[in-house]
């Protein structure tokens, strides 16, 4: 049994281990070939989140997904290669729009050469990854448009806010499903297709993304007031600080709303304060960090990895699929 991948996921078959490995291999030179210019700024700024690592967490679903074909198929390292592009491409859009200091360990673009070039960096991933698609056939260009279009439009629903009367847990779970969900999917699906999978496997390795892809991005809500910079790569409260709304502050305003104690009512203030001040900040991550509100966040995320497990039932037993059911597990342990 070897550790490979995201959260130390173990492999219990040698043969698969081989292929994984070396699929990610492939998919890390083909993410420096990608990132490559002849203009060397543009390469420096561009390499600057795959040169900090990175969980891949989309290019080993892409590797396990393609076990259910053949996995040595053309499509399916260039597919890995596509969906992580546009993945790094939101996380430089993200760090503008957040006015986040670190990503992944290390300064974000925004903050190391200007919220301009760091816009700039990730449109032209998003071009680097165009061309590779383009080659996948008409059929990729299509899945991964309207991936994005679902991606793009959960980012806007987080901005615009749930409309007049719409539950914001509700919504934000529609914003889920677009920011995180929409990539994750297409990592699973393409996976699938680009290895030549029966069209019904195709199928539930895509619900499988979208509901380990929701799963995911709730364990990081819980990591950014559970955990500390170290274990996240993010500086803790990030998205506090901002204002963004996440799956453990909308459980608490929900509480403080429906008549909760006094000092839900309290926290609530101290969220919608300046939290621009450090001492203000630490007292939210504090007081949230045990409150009810962060654990009922805690049994949503379990649910949802409960849910993509529960999808792979269809599936025949196999090496990949353990590794897939484990994967789900992974991400429980990653909120725990």
């Amino acid at each position: 049994m070897t550790v490979v991948g995201p959260f130390g996921l173990s492999v219990r078959d040698q043969a698969l281990e081989a292929d994984v490995q070396a699929g990610l291999a492939a998919v890390e030179a083909g993410l420096l070939d990608a990132t490559k210019s002849e203009v060397p700024f543009i390469t420096e700024a561009a390499q600057h989140l795959v040169s900090a690592g990175g969980k891949r967490f989309r290019p080993l679903l892409v590797m396990l997904a393609s076990q259910f074909g053949d996995p040595d198929a053309p499509g399916v390292v260039p597919s890995a290669v596509v969906v992580e592009l546009t993945h790094l491409a939101t996380l430089y859009h993200d760090d503008v729009m957040d006015e986040a200091d670190v990503r992944r360990g290390v300064d974000s673009a925004n903050t190391r050469w200007g919220n301009s070039v760091a816009v700039l960096t990730g449109d032209f991933l998003f071009a680097r990854a165009s061309h590779i698609l383009a080659d996948l056939g008409p059929e990729a260009v299509r899945i991964q448009a309207e991936a994005f279009e679902r991606l793009v439009t959960g980012q806007i629903l987080e901005t615009a806010g749930p409309r007049d009367g719409r539950d914001p847990v509700d919504h934000y779970m529609d914003v889920l499903g677009g920011k995180t969900g929409s990539l994750v999917a297409v990592s699973g699906r393409f996976g699938a297709l680009m290895a030549g999978a029966d069209e019904s496997v195709v199928d539930i390795l895509t619900q499988y993304g979208e509901r380990l892809g929701i799963a995911f991005q709730l364990a990081d809500d819980v990591l950014d007031i559970a955990s500390d910079s170290h274990e996240s790569g993010k500086t803790p409260g990030t998205d506090l600080r901002e204002g963004i709304p996440t799956l453990p502050v909308l459980h608490l305003r929900a509480r403080a709303a429906a008549g909760g104690s006094p000092e839900d009512k309290e926290l609530v203030e101290l969220l919608d304060g300046d939290l621009a001040d450090d001492a203000r900040l630490a007292e939210a991550l504090r007081r949230l960090r045990a409150h009810p509100a962060l654990e009922q966040a805690r049994r949503d995320t379990v649910r949802y990895a409960q849910e993509a497990r529960a999808t792979l039932a269809p599936l025949p037993e196999c090496y990949a699929k353990a590794a897939l059911e484990e994967l789900c597990d992974a991400v429980v342990h990653r909120a725990g």
